[in-house]
């Protein structure tokens, strides 16, 4: 049985920060209504969302420790998604507006 690397658990810490900005996310005019049951939705998750993220990275940096134990191989993909979900994650806990409107400014021009 092979030993995870830590890459699912990054990608899905990634994921689930990225998943708690969707309430402010510039989504166009046809999906407004569903956007806003939707936003409505996460905007209560969010917390949860976050708390998920930091849970997967503390999983990430636990499976590439064990993976150093166990002497199998640790692929340099892996921590390097592994400290880019942490940067996404400390971004999005200490700086939400702020991602939120980088986000909103470079997703604004692919919506017209």
């Amino acid at each position: 049985m092979k030993q995870g690397t830590g890459t699912a658990a990054s990608v899905g810490a990634m994921a689930s920060a990225l998943a708690s900005l969707s309430c402010c996310l510039p989504l166009g005019f046809a999906a407004a209504l569903g956007a806003a049951s939707v936003s409505a939705f996460a905007e209560r998750l969010r917390p949860w969302l976050l708390a998920l993220s930091i849970a997967l990275i503390v999983l990430g940096f636990w499976q590439q420790r064990r993976a150093k134990q166990c002497a199998a191989k640790r692929t340099a993909l892996s921590a390097v998604l592994l400290w880019c979900a942490v940067a996404v994650v400390l971004g999005m806990v200490l700086f939400p507006q702020q991602v939120a409107g980088f986000l909103a400014d470079g997703f604004s021009g692919a919506w017209k």
